[in-house]
């Protein structure tokens, strides 16, 4: 069964739509997702047979002149079907900033959890941080950027990336069909985040201008 996904502006969302997202079963409740529409611009939703599996809370913008997509938060149904869903959701991102930047590379940013949520990252290039690779300084900088952004540099660390307490105001809530499969090495990323505190992994990589045609084209079919 195909997957219906629609973005509106936050603004649009009805206590109703709220409701349906608390209700869906996800890690976030009708406090944050309230926040959420308040803080995030677009709000997409990913809809089976006309029942929500999915929806996220997002913003196109330009950071230092920089196009960025900034996943404020992301949710899937755990269901058979939660892989494709996450896939629709962010070829929604995608497609969206096509639309907004056409021609130009953009860095696509979040907060995660979980390794499995990383998932969500596929498609991207030059994930930082990312296994056996060593930040360099403008790697860095894009982390501090981002844990600014996204209001949590008080408690970010930005040698691991990690911010280390009140950084969950929002992530990318995802859990894998296949939990087992997650790299060990990608799973380390992840031994100093405090999920039980508040604390969550600053992600972010790039989609080239080229790749963000193809990756963006795919909504349109």
């Amino acid at each position: 069964m195909a997957i219906q996904v629609e973005t509106r502006d936050c603004a649009a969302l009805t206590d109703a739509d709220l409701d349906d997202m608390a209700s869906m079963g996800g890690a976030f409740d009708i406090g944050v997702l309230s926040k959420a529409k308040e803080d995030w611009v677009l709000c997409a939703t990913a809809r089976v047979e006309g029942k929500l599996h999915g929806f996220s809370f997002s913003t196109l913008e330009r950071i230092g002149g920089t196009p960025c997509v900034l996943i404020g938060l992301l949710s899937v149904k755990r269901t058979s079907k939660r892989d494709q869903v996450l896939k629709s959701l962010m070829g929604e991102s995608f497609h969206r900033a096509l639309m907004a930047f056409p021609d130009e590379d953009v860095v696509v940013g979040s907060r995660f959890v979980r390794p499995d949520a990383l998932d969500g990252f596929k498609a991207l290039d030059e994930i930082i941080p990312r296994p056996k690779h060593r930040a360099v300084g403008e790697e860095r900088a894009w982390g501090r950027r981002l844990a600014r952004r996204f209001s949590v540099d008080a408690n970010y660390d930005e040698q691991s990336f990690v911010v280390k307490t009140n950084g969950q105001s929002g992530f990318i809530d995802h859990e894998s069909l296949k939990p087992e499969k997650i790299s060990p090495d990608v799973a380390a990323l992840f031994d100093t985040v405090a999920a039980n505190k508040g604390g969550s992994l600053i992600a972010h990589g790039w989609t080239m201008a080229e790749d963000l045609v193809k990756l963006g084209a795919r909504q349109l079919s």
